[in-house]
């Protein structure tokens, strides 16, 4: 359950955290300044659960990442990204 949790804690800090540099990027102060709450709360669950980590728990945090980062770069191309198909 654990395993669980950091996962999905680091995918949503991940994920915010490539949102929010796109959003910088392209100039959407809003957006930008919103992903900082899911950056954050995404963080403080990851301080609360990381100590005295298990493997399977280290695996679970190595795994967030690439998946929270390849999200966050297919989302921000459908939802606010200059490059959006069609446009």
């Amino acid at each position: 359950m654990t395993a669980l949790l950091i996962f999905a804690s680091v995918v949503v800090s991940v994920f915010a955290l490539g949102f929010q540099s796109q959003n910088v990027n392209q100039g959407h102060y809003l957006a930008a300044a919103l992903t900082s709450f899911a950056i954050g709360g995404g963080t403080l669950v990851l301080y609360k659960t990381l100590p005295d980590s298990s493997p399977l728990e280290i695996a679970a945090y190595l795994a967030g990442g690439p998946i929270g980062i390849t999200l966050s770069m297919w989302a921000h191309r459908c939802t606010l990204g200059r490059n959006k198909r069609g446009s």
